[in-house]
């Protein structure tokens, strides 16, 4: 699932991805109110106007529940029907380990916002930016795309997901900006680190199966 060549940049675009994770955790633990960056950014949001409510929860829906099984669904069975397994599982195990991360992180964090709802970071935010990111790894990789062409579409593709359902979350008033940072952080960190181990795995299975006798012949 990860390119062979660039897999060292996707470490590190990981590790520096946990890190932030860790450090806005950090700065922002136990809080119950924004930071300096999440008025400013916040304020510039509701200058959007009302008018945008509808598509900030049409892009809000693609984060809960039903939303989200529709996404992976549909792109699981069109990997199984161009009989792609390997895809078909990272499909679903990347967005699904992020999310899973963020609901770990969220009581370690304890972050709150209105009447006490756990904030940071953002699962909604975590969840679109892991699917999209996994997306395009797949489309591209299929596509035969390599080296810094691959990787920048990649990481574009999920930064405007991330985008999208931060300012969505924020426009709604359900998550602060750092919040919303802090979920595509965890993506980035998740992702990478899920394709590889889809990887590993795969090939140590292959592994297996090459090594096993061979039935003979009559």
């Amino acid at each position: 699932m990860l390119p062979t060549g660039p897999r060292v940049w996707w470490g590190a675009i990981a590790a520096l991805a946990a890190l932030a994770v860790v450090a806005l955790g950090i700065l922002y633990a136990g809080g119950s109110g924004p930071g300096v960056v999440d008025t400013r950014v916040g304020a510039a949001v509701d200058g959007a106007g009302s008018s945008w409510r509808h598509v900030a929860l049409a892009t809000d829906f693609l984060g809960e529940p039903g939303g989200a099984a529709m996404l992976v669904v549909a792109a699981a069975a069109g990997a199984l029907v161009v009989r792609w397994p390997r895809a078909a599982v990272l499909v679903v195990a990347g967005p699904g380990l992020t999310v899973v991360a963020t609901k770990l992180l969220k009581p370690l964090v304890g972050r709150t916002i209105h009447d006490g709802h756990l904030s940071y970071p953002s699962g909604h935010t975590a969840f679109l930016t892991a699917f999209a990111l996994t997306v395009a790894l797949l489309v591209t990789g299929r596509l035969r795309l390599g080296g810094a062409a691959r990787a920048s579409l990649v990481l574009a593709t999920a930064t405007a997901a991330g985008a999208a359902m931060g300012w969505a979350q924020i426009a709604l008033g359900a998550h602060y900006p750092t919040d919303a940072l802090g979920g595509w952080c965890t993506a980035l960190a998740v992702t990478p680190a899920t394709a590889w181990l889809v990887d590993r795995t795969a090939a140590r299975q292959a592994g297996r199966m090459s090594d096993a006798p061979q039935p003979e012949r009559r």
